[in-house]
């Protein structure tokens, strides 16, 4: 029998400062069983850096041609595909092909550097690609805040992030690579 996933609710009471962004979005973020906390909280903390009325979360890991994050336009073209992780180049290049921005936020260590030695230049001639570079203890602290039912409060200027709950604050500051 296959596992499920396990289903958190979200409240982001955002204020973004920087683009001029000021919302609450209740969120339902569905966590594939193979997923850690801090991939799923890095999902919420690229939502939440690109808040919009028409943002959503897809199936993300359970679909292949789908990114983590997306905003579709009305007549269903992709907007702004986000992607989180360490995607690969041939998954880049479609997402490139296929939605009018494209965002990749890269969290993972050591992996990170590897992973930009070998496509970092490939990338470049993407014009609608952004990469950002997200601190693995800044990640790691950020999944400590995950729970089943959350709260946050998320503070954006001058392009760093504050993330609060009842049971503290991580400081992030997403480095732009691309």
């Amino acid at each position: 029998m296959a596992l499920k996933s396990t289903v958190c609710k979200a409240t982001l009471n955002i204020a973004d400062m920087d683009r001029h962004y000021y919302a609450d979005h209740h969120l339902t973020v569905a966590r594939h069983p193979s997923e850690t906390d801090e991939r799923m909280m890095v999902r919420v903390l690229a939502f939440a850096l690109n808040a919009s009325e028409h943002l959503e979360f897809t199936a993300g890991l359970s679909a292949d041609d789908e990114p983590d994050v997306w905003e579709k336009t009305l007549t269903g073209d992709v907007a702004h595909w986000i992607e989180v992780g360490l995607p690969e180049e041939d998954r880049i290049r479609k997402a490139c092909n296929r939605a009018d921005r494209v965002t990749i936020y890269g969290y993972g260590g050591r992996g990170l550097p590897v992973w930009w030695d070998k496509l970092g230049n490939k990338l470049q001639r993407h014009d609608n690609l952004a990469v950002i570079r997200l601190d693995q203890s800044q990640t790691s602290d950020l999944a400590e805040m995950a729970d089943r039912s959350m709260s946050l409060q998320v503070n954006i200027e001058d392009q760093v992030v504050t993330i609060s709950n009842d049971s503290g604050v991580v400081m992030l500051h997403p480095e732009k690579l691309l």
